[in-house]
């Protein structure tokens, strides 16, 4: 008998949590990157070829582009040239950070995974959408739908 009330509490809490977890609204985060360190590697062929690097630490502004809020620090990895990038990154901010992982399209907008982060962010999933700001590719939109 004493199992089987240690089983019926597991499972009480296991949907208390399922619960809350299907119920949770995403928190919405909204701020522009300055693209001013971005900087390319040639590691094989000259030029844009499968295999460049592009690196960055760029800073991070509030969504309406006027204050610094944080900074991002990370790298892609060109995978088809004059397409696309796979990246990895970190937004760092005052209460925390988020990491992102996944694809950076040369010419439309992408959508990346949010893999991580810490502090307010401990154990955020979700995703974060990145849209050019101008053609030439000096500020970026990244809106963060985080679920913990």
């Amino acid at each position: 008998m004493k199992g089987l009330g240690l089983g019926l509490a597991m499972i009480a809490v296991a949907a208390a949590m399922w619960a809350f977890s299907a119920s949770s609204t995403p928190l919405t985060l909204r701020v522009v990157e300055h693209a001013d360190t971005d900087a390319v590697t040639d590691t094989g062929a000259k030029g844009d070829s499968v295999g460049d690097v592009l690196t960055f630490a760029n800073k991070v502004f509030d969504a309406g582009n006027r204050k610094q809020i944080g900074t991002d620090n990370g790298h892609c990895l060109r995978t088809v040239v004059g397409q696309a990038w796979e990246c990895f990154w970190t937004l760092t901010l005052g209460n925390g950070s988020l990491t992102v992982e996944g694809p950076f399209y040369d010419t439309k907008d992408s959508v990346l995974a949010v893999t991580g982060g810490t502090g307010t962010y401990l154990g955020a999933k979700g995703e974060m959408r990145l849209h050019a700001r101008n053609a030439k590719g000096t500020e970026y939109d990244f809106v963060y739908r985080i679920l913990k």
